[in-house]
């Protein structure tokens, strides 16, 4: 008789409810394990032997043949360890195959029977809801995570013995926990960075405050030590707190990504993701046999900071338009293709030339022309059209270095502009499936941002002298319908388009 037991695997986000199928047959005593498993998978064979062994259950002394159906479809990962040694001790006549009809098993075994902890128990738990699954028992380590789910009943286990004993005379306790008050909870937090600390710099932080409320991306460019990086690091304090659905969306990436720590089974707070110049492609934009999130999904609903931009490689900085373009990222492999989301908010920062002192009123800059025509040409064109701010950071002056921090504004007065601009937003726009101005499409923009006579005629002058181009455009009506929004105005006037004009730099790269 063949025995089935259910589990799940995961490709991309989404995942595949996977059977599991054990077959004895009399024969010479072996495993074997077919329907696309992976390396990980195919090792389970003495994982779970030696699992059942020092359990002080029986293995059987016949050759076990297992099946993962559907059999078209890549199975990854450790957590089959358990649905397999559940197979198989049905087989030994330890559980009782009726039992597990309405169950589902995740996790990996320790050769001690110890069930450890694996990635992505978030989407695999939700995925198992969705095919119907009622109970699914989860490692211990893992619980918190999948607790978070409602609707299902979930169940931790820490050992083999303890799943066996369930079915028999120990049942193991259901774990919930109230995901929106957990969430309200966690979200109350003081932030290290404060702008309370950055002195001067308005204009900076004005701009700041237009791109947190908007999802709009930012580039600085300016002197070295006015301020640029501790104002990209302040930039998480303004931030709106996390929806439900953002949070559960971010939770399963960051599971996948084996990112996700065990004592906050859900992500709260918004991701702010520094990365390095040295970074490779793949490590941004994700990759691998079995791709896995990069650094612009990890970065999705949050902020990804490139310091110093212009020292990233071309070939890294290239990869960044088509995410920046659609929010998504689609890595395509021999036999499928993975999408990631990345809607993301790009801050970066760089200095205008390679000594870093061009315009700067205190030191003059030692460059050539050619120098900073060839430093400024690493960023092309298409890519600066897809950045919405790009604002100059002067050096602060004596006065501003002596200025008392106490008159700064602090991050929470900002954050309140910020999250009274976005629940604009979000009232707007919950009939066309977006959050923030950044994202309108096209059509969109026809809809909600329209300007009069009189403003039509700035942006038709603003066309011809810095020959905008349909991108551009559409990206200073956005900038504008934000800017509006934080003044709480419903029109687009002429002062919104002005000031969001003001906000191009317009560089010109040769590209």
């Amino acid at each position: 008789m063949v025995n089935k037991v259910t589990t799940a695997t995961i490709i991309g986000l989404d995942a595949y409810k996977i059977t599991v199928e054990i077959d004895i047959i009399n024969s010479i005593p072996s495993i074997s394990i077919v329907g696309l498993p992976d390396t990980a998978i195919n090792e389970a064979r003495d994982r779970v032997r030696s699992a059942i062994k020092n359990s002080n259950y029986t293995f059987p002394s016949k050759k076990v043949v297992i099946n993962l159906a559907p059999a078209d479809i890549k199975k990854v990962g450790t957590n089959f360890d358990l649905p397999i040694a559940v197979g198989i001790l049905i087989e030994e006549s330890l559980i009782d195959p009726e039992k597990i009809k309405d169950y589902a098993f995740l996790g990996e075994l320790s050769l001690d029977g110890t069930i450890r902890g694996i990635n992505g128990v978030l989407p695999l738990v939700l995925g198992l809801k969705d095919f119907g699954v009622k109970n699914i028992i989860v490692p211990e380590i893992n619980l918190n995570e999948a607790a978070i789910v409602d609707g299902v009943n979930i169940y931790g286990a820490s050992h083999l013995c303890e799943v066996v004993n369930h079915f028999i005379e120990s049942p193991l306790k259901i774990r919930k926990i109230n995901i929106n008050e957990y969430l309200e909870i966690n979200q109350n937090e003081e932030f290290i960075y404060d702008f309370k600390d950055v002195k001067g710099q308005k204009k900076a932080k004005k701009a700041l405050e237009i791109a947190a409320a908007g999802g709009h991306n930012l580039l600085m460019s300016g002197s070295p030590g006015s301020g640029k990086t501790l104002m990209a690091k302040c930039f998480a304090s303004i931030l709106p707190p996390l929806e439900l659905n953002e949070a559960l969306e971010l939770t399963k990436i960051y599971s996948i990504a084996g990112l996700l720590s065990p004592d906050e089974p859900l992500m709260t707070k918004r991701p702010f993701r520094s990365i390095h110049h040295t970074a490779s492609a793949n490590g941004i934009i994700g990759g691998g046999s079995n791709p896995k999130p990069g650094e612009i999904t990890l970065a999705h609903r949050g902020v990804l900071f490139m310091d110093e931009i212009v020292e990233f490689p071309r070939q890294v900085l290239e990869v960044l338009r088509q995410p920046l373009e659609d929010s998504k990222i689609v890595i395509s492999r021999a036999n499928h293709s993975i999408t990631y989301p990345a809607k993301f908010m790009l801050i970066a920062a760089m200095n205008p030339c390679p000594c870093g002192y061009l315009g700067d009123k205190e030191k003059q800059c030692t460059c050539s022309e050619f120098q900073i025509s060839r430093y400024l040409s690493r960023l092309s064109g298409p890519l600066l059209d897809r950045i919405d701010l790009q604002i100059e950071v002067p050096r602060l002056t004596s006065d501003e270095l002596l200025h008392s921090k106490s008159e700064e504004e602090c991050s929470a007065d900002i954050r309140k502009r910020v999250v009274k601009a976005r629940k604009i937003q979000a009232q707007r726009y919950k009939a066309d499936g977006i959050l923030t101005n950044s994202e309108l499409t096209p059509k969109l923009i026809k809809k909600y941002c329209k300007i009069d006579k009189d403003t039509e005629k700035i942006l038709k002058t603003a066309i011809t002298k810095y020959q905008l181009s349909g991108r551009k455009y559409d990206r200073i009506l956005k900038l504008a319908r934000t800017i509006a929004d934080l003044e709480g105005t419903a029109e687009i006037k002429q002062n919104h388009i002005m000031q969001a004009l003001q906000y191009r730099s317009f560089i010109n790269t040769n590209n």
